[in-house]
């Protein structure tokens, strides 16, 4: 016969289960969280990451879990307490929704260091020196500060959200942030030149849209080249 103790470790172990299978049945963004981070653990295990690499990668795959079950029991408490639309509740929902971001975001880097030194890398016999020095290394870099700093000036100018509209057009930003680094990598002029019609026709669809005015694609369209220019003359080998 059970103690009552021990009954309730174990009712409490089941409730456990019984919320996060709740969490996995009822939001796609943790089904998919859960079998990204099943399939990365796998891939750590089949690459012999050794024991510091694994717990590293175990940890940034909890963390995204964890604060997307936060995430979940946030906005169920919320939509029972307060049934009612709230500016409070919306932006509450809105940090919780901001923590599973920046935890995915961290993800995304640690994944980045960790496995990308082992599967492109070793296919080429490049050391770790040769992965801070290259063209993959560098794009990577570019991207995530042009898109750092187009929701830094969205935020400073408190106009549009991180995907539409506002000082600056980061669509504009990441389209000829590419045209620039593609003009700096390849010596094809045919390639350059349809990067850059592509570049062209992403801004004119945020302004014939009416997303962005001229001005907005403009900046965010120099902001792009100012940063891939920069960076890239600074970090290329």
């Amino acid at each position: 016969m059970p103690t009552i103790r021990t009954q309730r470790l174990f009712d409490s172990f089941n409730a456990a289960i019984e919320g996060f299978l709740f969490v996995i049945k009822t939001e796609r963004n943790m089904r998919i969280h859960f079998m990204l981070a099943i399939m990365v653990m796998l891939l750590g295990i089949h690459l012999n990451f050794d024991k510091t690499e694994l717990m590293i990668l175990c940890l940034t795959v909890t963390m995204v879990l964890v604060t997307e079950m936060f995430n979940t029991g946030i906005e169920v408490v919320l939509d029972h307490v307060r049934g009612a639309y709230s500016r409070w509740v919306k932006m509450v929902k809105d940090i919780a929704a901001g923590a599973v971001l920046i935890a995915s975001l961290n993800a995304v880097v640690v994944g980045y260091i960790l496995f990308f030194k082992d599967i492109v890398f070793q296919k080429f016999e490049y050391g770790i020196l040769r992965v801070s020095q290259s063209n993959w290394h560098i794009s990577f870099i570019i991207l995530i500060t042009v898109v750092a700093v187009v929701i830094l000036a969205k935020t400073l100018f408190h106009k549009g959200t991180p995907l539409r509209g506002g000082m600056p057009s980061g669509h504009s930003a990441v389209a000829f942030a590419v045209w620039a680094l593609v003009s700096l990598i390849s010596r094809n002029p045919l390639l350059v030149f349809i990067v850059l019609l592509l570049a062209v026709m992403v801004a004119q669809s945020r302004i014939g849209r009416h997303y962005h005015t001229l001005w907005e694609v403009f900046t965010g369209s120099a902001i792009g080249i100012l940063i891939t220019v920069t960076i890239y003359r600074v970090l290329a080998p």
